[in-house]
């Protein structure tokens, strides 16, 4: 069985995307109804807990990708090793969730500023 360099050289891009776009929906849909709900802070550890969580899974998906390519690798009679490194894929996917948290804060202090103004009159705001 032969392996190509090019399945360990490389991003995986879709999984890249995965963890750009769906996490960040997901969490938003779970922290709303808290928020709506005079929540803000467990909004905010839910739609957190979402987003890390996903990460830590495409970090161990990453993971044990890398090892069964290198264990193909090291059966096929010679080294292969990734580029970029693991430390720089699994940071790409850190570095998504951390982003997305912040939004997600900013996003909750919004959503509180408007939920704590609707209780004045409208000339008091």
């Amino acid at each position: 069985m032969t392996l190509p360099q090019a399945q360990v050289d490389g991003l995986s891009w879709f999984w890249i995307v995965v963890q750009a776009t769906l996490p960040a929906l997901v969490g938003w849909l779970v922290a709303l109804p808290l928020w709506l709900k005079d929540q803000p802070i467990l909004g905010n550890v839910a739609g957190s807990m979402v987003m890390f969580g996903f990460a830590f899974a495409m970090i161990m998906r990453e993971h044990i990708q890398l090892d069964r390519l290198s264990s193909a690798c090291l059966d096929a009679g010679r080294t292969c090793f990734p580029h970029p490194e693991a430390f720089t894929r699994f940071a790409i996917y850190g570095f998504i969730a951390l982003f997305q948290v912040i939004t997600l804060f900013t996003l909750s202090l919004s959503v509180d500023e408007r939920r704590r103004r609707r209780g004045y009159d409208p000339q008091w705001r």
